[in-house]
């Protein structure tokens, strides 16, 4: 499993978090925790191919967020072996 954490500015907003879960609908394996007071999201990923770096950030920049990595990327996230994209 993968778990990471992403600081996205602005994400506290609710109209923000409901896209969020919209955008999120597309990654059904892909578990996901809002802290809307910090505005951060923490992934949890089970297999490697349910999402890559670049999806990650597909799904911020269609809500004009800046997704910023906290900590060090994992190589299987950044390798962008996925089927789909958003």
């Amino acid at each position: 499993m993968i778990e990471i954490e992403i600081y996205a500015p602005g994400l506290r907003s609710d109209s923000s978090m409901l896209r969020l879960r919209n955008q999120m609908d597309q990654f059904p394996r892909v578990r996901y925790k809002i802290d809307s007071r910090h505005d951060l999201v923490y992934f949890e990923i089970d297999k490697p191919g349910d999402i890559s770096q670049q999806e990650i950030h597909q799904i911020f920049d269609a809500m004009d967020l800046e997704p910023r990595f906290v900590g060090q990327i994992p190589e299987e996230l950044r390798s962008g072996n996925t089927a789909r994209l958003v």
